[in-house]
């Protein structure tokens, strides 16, 4: 069940996920407005929603050409849904002003509070204090409501899922609930009315799937955001007023995001292509020269961005296990390309060397252990070995690869991408093919044609419920084998799934 919803939800770009499920709720919202059960006209809704589309998507256009940037259409829409659910609908011209310009004021954000591409704030969270602080209009959250409750829920956790932001979600849904609800007992209310305040008539919900998770105001590290998320709970639900400024769950965005921005890469990622080389039939690295050292550690990815012209479904950004080590001249990244490829891989076989491009930042946890002592088993499956590319490697410089085990699993043995690479390591490696691979690396061995599966996992390293395994590939491949590992006893498993490919 869980790989099949992370296959689902990996064949759609984030963009088309959040927007689909804003315009879903939107839908309803105007559907219960039709019954009488929400307090908004639907006339109110729908010229509401109508204004801010049109407003985000013309600002955005025209600040694109300012700057001459090609804006991304999806973001300015998903910002204008948004605000949607946060600012107080109108019907009349004044109040349909405000809606305007708040959508404005959110364009404008990204291009003059943005730092080398990262936002140094939610947009829509700054359009709503700018409009709150300044008298124009209310920030009133009205997707607060309980009829609505249930589907902003299932859409918060898929968006959630989708990003991996489950515990970020749930300890600011779990802290600002409970200091609500803590709020409202103090005042002698009852705890069913407390909870009901505190997840009905507050936007707890709906503001941890939708506004916190944003990407590109996240700092890049587990920890991180939970810090994040644990500032952000505290600043919504406690009191406290600074002049104008009282707490808001979009105040409470707006300096979270501002404190989240110390933890990213501040510089900008700007990268010169240097060329290619295809690595198995379906698999191509990537080289490039970054223009300033790009910090990163063994198992993280890099986000690109490639604007191209007629992009499909998939957008304009894609993220990649960097299969370099760091502190090299060079970043390298493998990609798996099949016969249809989409708009953005095309778009990557064709760039030309000096072409510079952009990424938005270096992210992910699936790193090495601090214990320099930790005995480590990697299971690929596929395109899954790029991460432990680098990490091999860099256990190599450190001396310590020639107790790593590596289970290489593929469809053909022509997709064995990287071998020299990983033959340099040192590290022991099995390999697990429907044919024969032939003359292996020293300390290499081929498997057979079992299917890979935990009985093959601990025939392969049999000391594997000693180590710490780490897991790379499909949902598929790396829920089924998550599963039957921690059954046969395995407990530290770490994994990371190639979503959209």
């Amino acid at each position: 069940m869980i790989a099949a919803v992370d296959r689902l939800l990996g064949r759609i770009t984030m963009y088309l996920l959040v927007l689909g499920i804003l315009l879903v709720l939107a839908l309803l919202a105007l559907v219960l407005s039709l019954a009488g059960v929400m307090p908004f006209a639907p006339l109110a809704l729908l010229e509401s929603a109508a204004v801010l589309l049109a407003a985000s998507w013309i600002a955005n256009q025209a600040l694109g050409l300012m700057v001459r940037s090609r804006p991304l259409t999806e973001s300015g829409l998903i910002t204008a849904m948004l605000l949607f659910f946060v600012l107080e609908p109108a019907s009349d011209a004044s109040g349909l002003l405000v809606l305007a310009l708040a959508a404005a004021i959110a364009a404008a954000s990204k291009y003059l509070l943005a730092w080398r591409g990262r936002h140094l704030v939610n947009p829509a969270a700054l359009a709503a204090v700018v409009i709150g602080v300044s008298g124009l209009g209310l920030s009133s959250w009205w997707v607060a409501t309980g009829p609505m409750l249930p589907a902003v829920a299932i859409g918060a956790l898929l968006v959630l899922w989708r990003t991996r932001r489950i515990g970020m979600g749930l300890l600011y849904v779990v802290v600002t609930g409970g200091v609500l609800a803590a709020r409202f007992l103090s005042f002698g209310g009852d705890l069913g009315s407390a909870l009901s305040f505190a997840l009905l008539s507050s936007p707890v919900v709906f503001a941890a799937g939708f506004m916190l998770s944003e990407p590109l105001t996240l700092p890049p590290r587990r920890w991180q955001r939970l810090a994040y998320s644990l500032l952000v709970a505290l600043l919504t639900s406690v009191p406290f007023a600074v002049g104008p400024f009282l707490n808001t769950p979009e105040l409470a965005l707006v300096i979270g995001g501002a404190a989240a921005f110390a933890f990213g890469q501040r510089r900008a990622v700007v990268l010169e292509f240097l060329g290619s080389r295809q690595l198995t039939p379906t698999a191509w690295e990537f080289r490039f020269r970054p223009r300033v050292p790009l910090r990163f550690a063994p198992g993280q990815y890099l986000e690109l961005t490639l604007p191209h012209r007629r992009h499909d479904l998939g957008g304009i950004r894609r993220v990649f296990s960097l299969t370099s080590v760091p502190g090299a001249d060079e970043v390298t990244v493998g990609v798996r390309i099949r016969e249809h490829a989409s708009s953005f891989k095309t778009a990557l076989r064709s760039l030309e060397p000096g072409t510079r491009v952009r990424a938005t930042g270096v992210w992910g946890d699936f790193t090495l252990p601090r214990d320099p002592e930790a005995r480590l088993a990697f299971v690929a499956a596929g395109i899954g070995v790029t991460p432990f590319v680098s990490q091999l490697a860099a256990l190599a410089a450190a001396g310590r690869s020639a107790d790593a085990e590596l289970l290489y699993a593929v469809r053909a043995a022509s997709d064995l991408a990287y071998r020299e690479e990983l033959a340099a390591t040192g590290a022991r490696v099995a390999v697990l093919s429907p044919d024969d691979p032939g003359e292996l690396p020293p300390h290499w061995s081929w498997l057979g044609s079992d299917a890979l599966t935990a009985e093959v996992v601990h025939r392969a390293i049999p000391d594997a419920r000693e180590r710490t395994v780490y897991l790379s590939g499909s949902p598929t491949d790396v829920s089924r084998l998550r599963r039957a590992l921690r059954a046969a006893g395995t407990r530290r498993i770490r994994t990371d799934v190639f979503l959209g490919y």
